[in-house]
C-alpha cells in the first residue's frame, strides 16, 4: 500500500467514525416538571398588591414564571389564520369604531362626547362589553367578539379607531389614541398617533406561529409580553371581566388560562352542595381523572379561587386541573394571596402536581 492510498484509507475511516458518532448522539427529552410551589412575582416596586403591576404567565411543566409589567403594551397581533388585533384587558383598554379611514380626519374633538358621557369608561357602574374584547368563551368565540374588527384584505374597509388606554391601577388615565389596522404580507401594519396629533407612525407587526399574539406598545413600539405559546399555561394578573352580567369591570387576582394555545382546565369542587368530587387536592391522581369535563374557555379559573368579601383568602374547597398543550395534567390549587390567608397582596402561592403525563 503507497503512502498516498494510506491516506485515502485513513480519512475514509476518520469519516465514518465522524458519522457514526453523530448517529449515535442521543436525543435528550426532558421530561415536564413532577411539580413545585411558586410565590408569583406580580409586584414591580411598592404599588398596592390589589393594583400588582406585573401580569405573570407560569409554565407548570419547565417551572417557569414570566412577569410582563401590564402596562407594558397597548394592543397584541393574532399570528394565527385570522387578522384579529386585540386590546389590552390588564389595564381596562377600551375603544370604538369610528365612520373614518383617514387617521388625519380623526381629531381631539371626536373625543368630547365620548369623555363627557364616559363612552369609553370601564368600572364603578360604567362602560358596556361592546367597548372591551371577551372577557369569556374559547378561541373561536373570543376572536370573532373583539372590538376591532376582522382585518380586511380591501384596504378601504379598515376603520379608523379610537382607543381609552386605559388605567386600572396604574396612576392617572394612559390618554386616548387614534389607530388604524390594514393587512400587509407578513402580517399587519399599524398606523396610529395621539388623537391630538396631526401626523401619524407607522409599524409593521409580522406574524409568528410560536406565539399566539404579536404586542405592540404606543409608546415604544414592537414589545415582548406573553411567552411563546407553547411555554405557558395560565396568567395571573388583573383583567377586564363583568360584574353581573351587565356591566364590565376590572378584577384583581385574576386568572386566564392559555386558552388560545391549546390550555383547557377544570374545577374541582369537593365539597358543600356544588361538589363535583368526594376527592381531595392531596389525594387526588390519574385515575380520578374519569368523568373531568376540561373546558377551552378562558376564565375557567378566573376569580373563583378566592373571595375578597366575608371571609376573605382562598377557598379551600376547591382546586383546579390544567391539560397543557402537550397533554400533561397537572392539578392546581392556590395557597395564599392576602394578609388575611398569611400571603401578600400581589404575590400569591400556588402548588401544582403532575398527575398525568402526556
Amino acid at each position: 500500500m503507497n503512502k498516498f492510498t494510506k491516506i485515502i484509507t485513513l480519512l475514509c475511516f476518520t469519516a465514518a467514525l465522524a458519522a457514526c458518532s453523530k448517529d449515535e448522539d442521543p436525543i435528550v427529552t426532558v421530561p415536564p416538571s413532577d411539580g413545585s410551589t411558586l410565590t408569583l412575582n406580580g409586584l414591580i416596586g411598592t404599588e398596592d398588591g390589589a393594583s400588582a403591576g406585573n401580569s405573570v404567565f407560569v409554565d407548570f411543566s419547565t417551572d417557569k414564571q414570566t412577569s410582563a409589567a401590564r402596562a407594558s403594551w397597548d394592543l397584541g397581533f393574532y399570528s394565527g389564520t385570522d387578522y384579529r388585533v386585540i386590546l389590552n384587558h390588564s389595564v381596562g383598554a377600551t375603544a370604538i369604531i369610528t365612520t373614518k379611514n383617514n387617521l388625519n380626519d380623526v381629531t381631539a374633538a371626536d373625543t368630547t362626547a365620548l369623555a363627557a358621557s364616559a363612552t369609553l369608561a370601564v368600572g364603578q357602574g360604567l362602560g358596556t362589553f361592546g367597548i372591551i374584547d371577551p372577557v369569556a368563551g374559547n378561541t373561536t368565540e373570543y376572536l370573532a367578539g373583539t372590538v376591532i374588527q376582522a382585518v380586511s384584505a380591501t384596504e378601504a374597509e379598515n376603520k379608523v379607531y379610537i382607543v381609552n388606554r386605559g388605567a386600572a391601577g396604574i396612576t392617572g388615565n394612559r390618554g386616548w389614541q387614534k389607530i388604524r389596522v390594514i393587512r400587509n404580507a407578513s402580517g399587519y401594519t399599524l398606523q396610529y398617533a395621539k388623537i391630538t396629533e396631526t401626523t401619524f407612525k407607522t409599524l409593521n407587526i409580522a406574524k409568528d406561529a410560536a406565539f399566539n399574539f404579536k404586542y405592540v406598545s404606543f409608546a415604544t413600539g414592537a414589545v415582548n409580553v406573553e411567552p411563546e405559546k407553547a411555554a405557558w399555561d395560565i396568567e395571573w394578573g388583573l383583567s377586564t371581566y363583568r360584574a353581573g352580567t351587565t356591566l364590565p369591570y376590572i378584577y384583581s387576582d385574576f386568572v386566564l388560562i392559555n386558552f388560545v394555545g391549546g390550555v383547557t382546565a377544570a374545577e374541582v369542587i369537593f365539597s358543600g352542595t356544588a361538589a363535583n368530587s368526594t376527592v381531595t387536592y392531596a389525594n387526588f391522581t390519574e385515575t380520578n381523572l374519569s368523568g373531568i369535563t376540561f373546558l377551552a374557555t378562558r376564565d375557567v379559573i378566573g376569580s373563583n379561587w378566592r373571595a375578597t368579601t366575608g371571609t376573605v383568602g382562598v377557598k379551600t374547597d376547591r382546586f383546579y386541573l390544567v391539560k397543557d398543550g402537550a397533554g400533561n395534567v397537572y392539578k392546581l390549587k392556590f395557597i395564599s394571596f392576602s394578609a388575611t390567608d398569611s400571603g401578600v397582596r400581589g404575590k400569591p402561592v400556588i402548588e401544582y402536581k403532575l398527575v398525568k403525563k402526556a
